[in-house]
């Protein structure tokens, strides 16, 4: 099936481009996502909408077909959700990127708010919260601009790439890692390590839907070992990154660092319920350096997760005090 013709507006570029990725999903979740985007005020000429059909079992097109002029529809081969993002990247036209799940909302009048900072600010990201719940109102609060190397010392960086609005041209050549789960975890850092005006708000400006079957809510061994070993990859290419940054670049991407690995040890237990196991990453990351935590003044959960994880016998403890079955996978972190 041919893809659909793009809009006939003018060839001046977009203020904004959104990526929206769709796999496998009901129809209209996409339709009601692609519905939140246009009922922004952004005119024909400002904005682009971009649909990457990660080869899907089935076409979205016949839902779409009432949105041909407002979106480029592009598919490809199945490949995963960084794939699809990057052709998304080489795709888009946009001065700036929103990047949208194809079953996740704008909360408009909230995201319009963010969408002032963009044009009043000039700014490389602008950076709002996710929610799971469709917000309506909020007065939006923000704080910057700072260099996003300094954003990253005092605080914790929220993984999920959905969650900023951001300047094409501060990628360079940053892409996504391919073939790994959660690839924000690394993308996310490297995209602030190259930005030097970040506004930060209080908007909740992203309505995510928790899907109980989505990716990540799966549970099987094989998607639990995939979890743990690509959180372990991103962390030791993080590493590896770090030996190249100045000192100040190293020290915000340190402090990701040491989350990361805080979240990883927390996956390991929530996920294994494996005491043994845990040992085994223990043993692991301290040969790596990355073990014990270091003792820095980031958030009280980190203070208290890192003094009972210390010892061997605080390790069992969290174990025993740590009794979900699921992850802690915030969108965001």
């Amino acid at each position: 099936m041919q893809n659909p013709p793009a809009s006939s507006a003018s060839a001046q570029q977009p203020l904004i481009s959104f990526i929206v990725t769709y796999y496998n999903l009901p129809p209209q979740l996409l339709g009601a996502c692609i519905d939140s985007i246009l009922a922004l005020s952004l005119t024909p000429e400002e904005r682009e909408i971009i649909v990457i059909d990660d080869g899907s079992e089935e076409s979205p097109l016949e839902t779409l077909r009432e949105k041909w002029n407002d979106i480029l529809y592009i598919r490809q081969q199945n490949q995963g959700l960084s794939a699809a993002r990057n052709l998304g990247i080489e795709a888009c036209r946009g001065t700036f990127i929103q990047f949208v799940d194809g079953d996740d909302l704008l909360n408009t009048s909230i995201y319009e708010q963010c969408l002032d900072i963009l044009r009043q600010k000039d700014p490389d990201i602008v950076a709002f919260h996710l929610s799971d719940k469709e917000e309506r109102n909020m007065t939006v609060e923000y704080e910057g601009p700072m260099e996003g190397s300094e954003y990253m010392r005092h605080n914790n960086l929220r993984a999920s790439a959905c969650g900023y609005i951001f300047r094409k041209k501060t990628l360079v050549n940053l892409r996504f890692t391919s073939g790994i789960l959660h690839e924000d975890e690394e993308f996310t850092p490297e995209l602030f390590l190259r930005a030097e005006k970040v506004y930060s708000t209080n908007a909740k400006a992203y309505y995510y839907r928790n899907r109980g079957h989505s990716i990540t809510r799966k549970n099987d061994k094989e998607w639990v070992k995939k979890r743990l070993e690509d959180t372990k990859g991103v962390l030791y290419r993080l590493v590896e990154r770090t030996d190249t940054l100045p000192l100040a670049e190293r020290e915000a991407m340190q402090r990701r660092i040491d989350q990361l690995t805080m979240d990883y040890l927390y996956n390991v237990i929530t996920l294994t319920h494996n005491g043994r196991y845990l040992e085994q990453c223990v043993a692991e990351l301290t040969q790596k350096g990355l073990f014990p935590l270091p003792d820095r003044d980031y958030t009280q959960k980190y203070k208290w997760f890192r003094r009972i994880s210390s010892s061997k016998a605080g390790r069992r403890l969290l174990c025993l005090l740590i009794t979900s079955p699921n992850p802690l996978q915030r969108r965001g972190n």
